[in-house]
Order: C-alpha cells, then structure tokens, then sequence
C-alpha cells in the first residue's frame, strides 16, 4: 500500500518535482562546480521512466542532436583559427590601428570583441582570447582595469546572439523548437544595441571622459609602434574560410553546423591548422551543458513543469510588466549560472506560455525573447560568470585584484536591475525593434 500511495503522488506531482529538480540542480552545479547537462541527464531519467513511465525512447528523442552538431560545427572551425593565430593577430591589428589615441581604445576594443564573437567563437571565447592583452594594456597606458573589463566584455557578450556564435545557435535551436524562426539578426542586433548603451554608461562611470581629457605621452604613443607579422598562409585561408561560412549563412541558408564542419576539415586538408589541438579546444563542457539541460526542459514541458514555471511567473507579471519581471529573474540567476545553459533553456520555452496566462498578445513574445536574453547576458560580467572571471583571472600583476573583484561583483548585481529595466524600456515603451 505504501509503495502504491508513493507511485500515485508522484505520478500526480510530476510538475512540481520536475521544476524543483532543476532548482536543485542549478544550486548543486553552482555550489559544487558540476556540469548541469550531466545532471539533467540523470534527473530526466529518474523523473521521466522511474517517477512518471516515460519510456528511455522517448527521453533520448528529447535530445537536441541539431543543436549539438551546431555547436560542435562551429567550435571546431574556430578551434582551428584560435590554434592558428588568426584570431590572436586580427586582436594586434585593431590595438596598433588606435594609433596612441588611448582614450578611444576601450571603444576600438568593444567592436573589436563584438566583431570576433560574431563571426563565430562567441563571447566567452572571445573574452579569454582578449582578456590577457587588454589588462596588460590597460595598466600599461593607464586605463582603469574595470573600464577595460566592461567595455571589452560588453563588446564581446553583444556578440553572442550571432546566428553562427554559440549562443545565437542554441538560442535559435530552442527558438527552432518552439516553432519560431527568422529572429536571429533581430536578437543579434538587439544585443548590439542594448551592449552600447551599457557599455557608454561604464565608460562614463569609470573614468573614460577624464581619458578623453588627458594629452598623450610618449609612453602612450607607444601604442602605434606594436609590430605585428603579416597574416601567413594558414591565417589567410582561415579568414577566407571564415568569410565562406558567413556569406554560406546569411546569404544561402547554409546549415552553419555541417557548413563548419566541412569549412574546418578543408582547412586541415590544406594544412591551415592543427585539427587534434582544435577538437581539444573545443568547449565540451559547455556542450554537454547545454544539451543536457534540453532533455531536462523538454521532459518538463511534456509533464507540466514548464507550465507550472510559467504560472509562477505569471502572478507577478501584467501584459506591460512581463520583460521587467521575466528579465529581472533572467539576469539575477544568471548572475550566478550559465545564460547558454540555464537561462536560455530554462525561460525561452516558459515564455508563450506566460504570455497567454496573463493575456498579452502573441505578438508580445519577440520583445519577451528580447528582454530574457539581454537581461542574462548583462549580468554576465559578474565574477561568478565565466565573462566576468576571465577578466579578473587576467588582470595584470599591479591590479587591485580584489578591488577589481568588488567593483565587477556590484556591476554584475546592479545589472539584475539595471538590465531587466533597460530591457523593459527598450523592447516594451521603446517596442524596439
């Protein structure tokens, strides 16, 4: 009778359980620095068959294997050109092209960043490619750490929702999912958009006026006698490989995945790179995440849990105050989790059902895809994210550390605020786009 009462209340409560085992599991990945897609998988399965008698068939069909060859595509052609240098040199190429003029370098840097994110190694990866030369460069012409931090990791993050970076593919493949497509340069622009905005305020903030001020010193001027070596054979093709899948993309309707994926081998055929250093440069981890979390959240929606999500946030939203509620909770939990593989997963398929329980029209779901993936990015230069760590893990050796540490921390939490409001105002009062 036992075994009997306990089968019936999960059976019944199979909503509940499946939400709060994603709650669980975001704290335990946080707390104990886990991969959340490894323990998706586990919950799927134990919530799925064991709890609710969805069959292990049905639980592996959940798993987004479109998704999967877009990312592996894409990381493995920008492996190659990582390994390779080009990217390492388009970096020299844009700092020598300031010419001295320190006070315009943060900016220079921020189009820098959005520009190689949005060609395909997304944010995080262009973040840690930056990280190291723009701190030592910001101690050495005087620029405050935290204005170099912001402007450039902004730069990078407005990047992330390319349609051929990692999080602009695994946003589209969700979007995909829920039956919607042809968003992809709207939220690639309305990345760009809102990141300018923010990063001017930091620019402002941290002391980027008082660099405008400042006379050049020789020291400074420094800055145009970097030499950088011509791009070699292997680079060249690189870049022109680069510019295959891109027009491929945009122009042709090319698969970006299958299109990396044989874009990379032909430039291991020509020997433009390493392909073994490639493959383990490739982020793995964030691949499992991402797909894992998947499984996870199609099971919830097939049972409920994604429906009671959006219930919850429903009693505290109106059809006017929908992208500020949604993008406050997006950006705080994004503050201390992945946007890629929590945040996006997790309120992206929420967010028709939220709409029609507060009673907004259909057409209000761009502007609350807007708000739910700006505001998770805008937190992201918190400490606990990776954008904001790799910045203070970088930092040249006469930096504040734990200075930088606090001031990224109270950026990143503002944020929560800040950007579920900039968001409201942008994509709700605005209607932008």
């Amino acid at each position: 009778m036992a075994e009997t009462a306990l089968a019936h209340f999960l059976a019944n409560n199979l909503a509940v359980i499946s939400l709060l085992a994603l709650v669980v599991a975001v704290v335990l990945t946080i707390w104990k620095d886990t991969n959340l897609g490894t323990m998706a998988i586990g919950l799927a399965l134990l919530i799925g068959y064991y709890f609710g008698g969805v069959k292990v068939k049905t639980l592996v069909g959940a798993f987004p294997v479109n998704l999967f060859l877009m990312l592996a595509g894409v990381t493995y052609m920008f492996g190659i050109a990582q390994v390779n240098g080009t990217l390492d040199k388009v970096t020299k190429y844009a700092i020598k092209s300031v010419r001295g003029n320190v006070a315009i370098l943060p900016i220079v840097l921020f189009f820098l960043a959005f520009g190689l994110a949005s060609i395909g190694p997304g944010h995080i990866s262009v973040a840690a490619l930056l990280a190291v030369p723009v701190m030592l460069l910001a101690e050495e012409v005087g620029i405050p750490p935290i204005l170099m931090a912001l402007v450039v990791g902004n730069g990078a993050q407005a990047g992330a929702m390319s349609p051929i970076a990692p999080t602009g593919v695994i946003a589209a493949g969700l979007l995909q999912k829920m039956k919607i497509e042809g968003w992809g340069m709207t939220l690639w622009m309305n990345m760009l958009v809102t990141h300018i905005a923010v990063a001017i305020i930091a620019y402002i903030l941290f002391g980027g006026l008082k660099l405008l001020k400042q006379k050049d010193s020789g020291q400074r001027a420094s800055l145009a006698n970097i030499v950088v070596e011509p791009f070699n054979r292997a680079q060249l093709l690189t870049l022109a490989g680069i510019a295959v899948l891109i027009i491929g993309v945009v122009f042709f309707q090319l698969d970006v995945g299958f299109g990396a994926f044989l874009i990379g081998s032909i430039l291991i055929l020509l020997k433009a790179g390493d392909e073994k250093a490639a493959i383990k440069s490739m982020p793995w981890g964030t691949i499992i995440m991402v797909t894992g979390v998947t499984v996870l959240i199609e099971l919830m929606k097939n049972i409920g849990g994604m429906d009671l999500f959006a219930t919850i946030m429903g009693k505290m939203s109106t059809p006017f105050t929908a992208t500020l509620v949604v993008g406050f909770f997006a950006a705080l939990i994004s503050a201390y989790a992945s946007t890629s593989g929590v945040i996006l997963p997790a309120f992206l398929p929420m967010a028709p059902m939220l709409l029609a329980k507060i009673g907004a029209p259909p057409s209000d779901l761009l502007a609350l895809v807007s708000s739910i993936v700006v505001a998770g990015h805008l937190t992201d230069l918190s400490p606990l994210s990776t954008t904001g760590a790799v910045f203070i893990a970088q930092a040249a050796p006469k930096t504040d550390k734990k200075k930088l540490f606090g001031q990224m921390m109270g950026w990143g939490l503002s944020m929560s605020v800040a950007g579920a409001v900039i968001s409201w105002l942008f994509f709700t009062v605005l209607r932008i786009p």
